[in-house]
């Protein structure tokens, strides 16, 4: 494909951090581009930043809000814009929180006023939309591949709410206008210029002053950074070689601890950081891990260029030269940033603040090696049973993310692991931090957005779901802990001796028989090497369901939004029901592979009957047959029946499949009054 070409530039935002970067370098590798900058100089943004372009004859600066349509519609017009590079945005989460209504509108409406002002104007032939990692929402903690441009969209908070719903935007108007769009998707991006309510600047400046480092939580948030020229690199690559109509990340596979970013930063400063380092009150909703791959970019040409040292380094030398460049800055420097332009927010002394963080020596040394309170995963108002304690993986995952709320109603203290699977001293760490009486292993690839992704990511579903598990199931047997492990049911699939419709199950002692998903074939090689391991209980779940219709992992969900479903009986499991089940199967030392299922079997259309009954009664499928759907899917899919006596025996009470949905999951959510 032939490199775009474009004549005359509009970025927008192009005062504040990133865009000046990528304004600049574009203004000096490319004297015959016509760069136009708009920008409304918020607090966050300076010219100062576009020094090094102002002198030059194909600069030009506008002061001007995109928000004014009449502004944008002019300068399209009459600067003949063909190419357009959106920046602006509000873009600290912590602001986010505290006033959502201006990110809806500067981020949303915005990019809306622009949108409609190249429908109209006719002329664009580049729309590069600037996004953010944090549109896909937290990455689990045991992902060994990252998020790709394909991934879903899982926003948790005001600030990539409002990306992502710019981002449908951006979409609609590419796909219903036919304008020529492009998505980018960025990991943190530090340097020079960049105003310090961010980490890094904020960091280095607290340390030139001599204050306290305020970690938010306990500083294990993982984040991955690119330095600013690297990135202003990419986007000149996306500009002239990025293909219409698609989203590439901009990201980095190096990840790095908020607390190590902090440590590294006071090793270049010489600081004592059991001195320095303060954990303080974690924000409403920290996402643990932002994790991206970054090879679709990397296929243009693309790499990054400035190591992690090298680049902290300049960042540092710039600002320890640059003291004074941002102004009063105190309030920025806060644990949890004030919005500094933000009508209504008073000024003050912050610097008053920042020194109350400040304690003795001895106190510091405390502080520094103790679990902050706002992060603790085990408080609860119901009575604590000092007996037990849980060590959970997963946290990100549906399961896991569950599993925690079951401890926390049940007054049972827990806290989640924080090493990847694959590394043991990790999790020995976490054993020792912990101290759990049992393990729950609820992390594992099922695939992005489904099993058909693990076709293609061989390698790195066998080293999650197998490597992984046998390396944590080896840990725990050499410290003498159970683990629960959450394996799953779709490792068989009917055959001559379990006809469908028979109510013939599977048992526990059956030979997995499926093999036509590589995601199922490593669950059962999996299964089969921890019959070795006799500090294991494996529990096959299938085709998991919840009371909680949102999900987009919940089976229910999943079925109500296919255009065609199949319908085959199947076994299932009711999370609802089960996991309080699975906690108890701890409690009383349960080993061994369990079925863990309802009993008997639910076919698709029994379940959007139900769905329609409950729900909506207009709702309306179509089905189609297995050999219609393998034309649309990579892998196929099991359908089997589970035989559950041996899970109803040690457990009486467990309901069958379909009376468990009605109680669980549709009478909570019903919307039909009933007759």
């Amino acid at each position: 494909m032939a490199a775009y070409e474009p004549k005359n530039i509009l970025i927008t935002g192009a005062a504040g951090f990133i865009a000046s970067h990528v304004a600049n370098r574009l203004v000096r590798n490319y004297p015959h581009y016509k760069i136009v900058v708009l920008d409304k100089l918020d607090y966050c943004s300076s010219l100062s930043n576009l020094n090094p372009s102002r002198p030059s004859p194909n600069f030009k600066f506008v002061k001007g809000d995109i928000a004014s349509a009449d502004l944008v519609n002019y300068l399209l017009t009459t600067e003949s814009i063909d190419t357009i590079m959106h920046f602006a945005a509000q873009t600290h989460v912590d602001n986010s929180f505290g006033n959502s209504f201006e990110f809806t509108k500067n981020n949303i409406y915005g990019t809306h006023v622009l949108l409609e002002a190249c429908k109209v104007t006719g002329q664009i032939r580049r729309f590069i939309h600037v996004s953010t990692d944090e549109v896909y929402g937290e990455t689990d903690e045991d992902a060994v591949v990252g998020n790709h441009e394909a991934s879903q969209l899982l926003p948790t908070n005001p600030y990539s709410a409002t990306k992502a719903g710019a981002e449908m935007l951006v979409m609609a108007y590419g796909r219903s206008y036919g304008l020529p769009v492009i998505t980018t998707r960025g990991n943190n991006v530090y340097g020079p210029n960049q105003f310090p309510e961010k980490l890094i600047p904020k960091f280095i400046l607290l340390a030139m002053r001599g204050l306290p480092l305020p970690i938010h939580g306990d500083g294990s948030n993982v984040r991955s950074y690119l330095y600013c020229e690297d990135v202003a690199e990419a986007f000149e690559v996306v500009l002239h070689k990025g293909e219409v109509g698609h989203v590439y990340n901009i990201g980095t596979v190096k990840e790095r601890r908020v607390i190590d970013v902090a440590k590294d930063i006071c090793k270049l400063f010489g600081l004592d950081t059991e001195k320095v380092i303060r954990f303080v009150e974690n924000r409403p909703f920290n996402d643990q891990r932002y994790f991206l791959d970054d090879q679709k970019l990397k296929k243009l040409g693309w790499a990054e260029r400035t190591l992690w040292e090298e680049g902290l380094k300049k960042t540092i030398e710039w600002y320890t030269n640059n003291p004074d460049y941002w102004g009063d800055v105190a309030g920025a420097l806060l644990p949890h940033p004030r919005m500094l332009m933000t009508p209504g927010v008073e000024r003050h002394n912050w610097t008053d603040e920042i020194k109350s963080l400040s304690t003795s020596p001895d106190e510091a040394k405390e502080s520094s090696t103790a679990v902050p309170a706002a992060t603790a995963k085990s408080t609860s108002s119901a009575p604590q049973k000092a007996s037990y304690k849980f060590l959970i993986y997963g946290r990100t995952g549906w399961i896991g993310g569950l599993l925690g709320k079951i401890c926390e109603k049940q007054g049972i203290p827990y806290e989640y692991g924080k090493g990847r699977l694959e590394e043991r001293s990790q999790l020995l760490q976490d054993i020792r931090n912990v101290k759990p009486t049992h393990v729950f292993n609820a992390a594992g690839v099922t695939g992005r957005p489904n099993v058909d992704w693990c076709e293609t990511h061989k390698q790195d579903t066998i080293r999650t779901n197998v490597v992984g598990t046998l390396n944590l199931a080896d840990v725990c047997r050499e410290q003498g802990l159970l683990m629960i492990n959450y394996a799953t049911g779709c490792i068989f699939e009917y055959d001559a001796k379990h006809p469908e419709g028979s109510g013939i199950g599977f048992k526990e002692e059956d030979k997995p028989n499926f093999t036509g998903s590589y995601y199922s074939k490593t669950k059962a090689m999996v299964e089969e090497l921890l019959q070795e391991y006799d500090n294991v209980c494996t529990l096959r779940v299938r085709m998991p369901i919840s009371s909680d219709l949102s999900n987009p992992r919940n089976f229910i969900t999943k079925i109500a939004r296919y255009d065609k479903v199949v319908n085959i009986p199947n076994s299932m499991t009711i999370l609802d029901e089960l996991l309080p089940i699975s906690i108890e199967m701890a409690k009383r030392d349960c080993r061994g592979i369990w079925n863990f299922t309802n009993p008997g079997v639910v076919s698709h259309n029994e379940i959007l009957e139900m769905y329609k009954k409950y729900l909506n009664p207009d709702f309306k499928w179509t089905n189609f047959t297995l050999e219609e759907q393998a034309k649309v899917i990579v892998a196929p899919r099991s359908n089997n029946e589970m035989d559950a006596s041996k899970l109803k025996s040690e457990f009486p009470e467990l309901l069958s499949i379909k009376d468990s949905l009605v109680k669980y999951v549709f009478e909570p959510n019903r919307k039909v009054p009933a007759n």
